[in-house]
């Protein structure tokens, strides 16, 4: 399955993309896609609810916005330096451990929203990856056993602002938390659509332009690796997210280097996860727009 959440920014319902491309709303069966969701094995019982409903279950507008395929989840935790073309290009020692961060859920946005430049900021890099969703509570978790913790995948846009985090006291996490920097989306594909998470070819284009292109064959630590990693030092909670990190191609490593700026357009997608686009917009004229809504 695909699952999609449309509507508004906070009012969103829950639904189903189908392969023909039409949106089933499911919000009559299940009030959103959370926590309580993923923890109550609330993807076989819609499963179950579909094969009985679907034909007759209300559709969604192809026009109304996508929302980020999960309900905010307990934490964002992010793997840096995951590519060893990446580590290279930030002048970075190649990891012997996974490298975790934590993101602020409150930067989470539909994978189509606008991404706001932060008040204060001048330089705002992108960064493609895999998101990986969790399903059920995992502490302690066995590489082997690991991918049956996992609900499914979607695609991602890591971003970050380089001058928060590389020169405001040396701590990741002020530069990947602004609001609207994890538009993740279009959609969560379920465990079985994906059967190789560890080969997905990737890319992100900035205006029109290819900046990064590559596979998750290429990542150091793989899924199994990370997600049982990661269990080690924390509880996952059904529906957080674990982003697996970025290929060579960011801002930061071109000579010399290069960010975006208002009205830049800044497109990305992997396989079977899916096409993303985000328009770059100044804070100033974000928040004006708001609250003219």
């Amino acid at each position: 399955m695909k699952l999609i959440r449309c509507g508004e920014p906070g009012k969103e319902k829950p639904g189903v993309l189908r392969n023909d491309g039409t949106r089933v709303d499911v919000s009559q069966f299940v009030p959103d896609y959370d926590e309580r969701f993923f923890a109550e094995d609330g993807l076989h019982a819609l499963r179950q609810w579909l094969d009985r409903n679907e034909s007759t279950a209300p559709r969604v507008s192809s026009s109304m916005r996508l929302g980020p395929p999960i309900c905010r989840p307990s934490k964002i935790i992010c793997i840096g330096l995951n590519y060893r073309d990446h580590a290279t290009e930030s002048g970075a020692e190649v990891p012997r451990e996974p490298v975790l961060f934590m993101k602020a859920t409150t930067s989470l946005v539909g994978p189509n929203d606008p991404v706001m430049i932060p008040k204060s900021a001048e330089k705002l890099d992108w960064e493609v990856e895999l998101a990986v969703v969790v399903g059920k509570k995992a502490a302690y978790v066995a590489k082997e056993r690991a991918l049956e913790f996992v609900a499914g995948y979607a695609l991602h846009n890591d971003y970050s602002e380089r001058s928060f985090q590389l020169e405001r006291g040396g701590q990741w996490v002020k530069g990947k938390s602004a609001d609207t920097f994890a538009p993740i989306g279009p959609f969560l594909a379920t465990r079985d659509e994906v059967p190789e998470p560890d080969r997905l070819g990737m890319w992100l284009k900035v205006n029109n332009e290819f900046r990064q292109n590559s596979n998750t064959a290429n990542m150091i630590f793989d899924v199994p690796t990370i997600v049982s990693y990661v269990s080690e030092f924390m509880t996952l909670l059904p529906g957080d997210v674990i982003s697996t990190g970025t290929p060579a191609g960011v801002g930061l490593g071109m000579h010399p280097p290069q960010y975006l700026k208002p009205g830049d357009v800044v497109d990305l997608g992997m396989a079977r996860l899916g096409e993303s686009q985000q328009k770059v917009v100044a804070w100033k004229s974000f928040h004006i727009e708001e609250q003219t809504k």
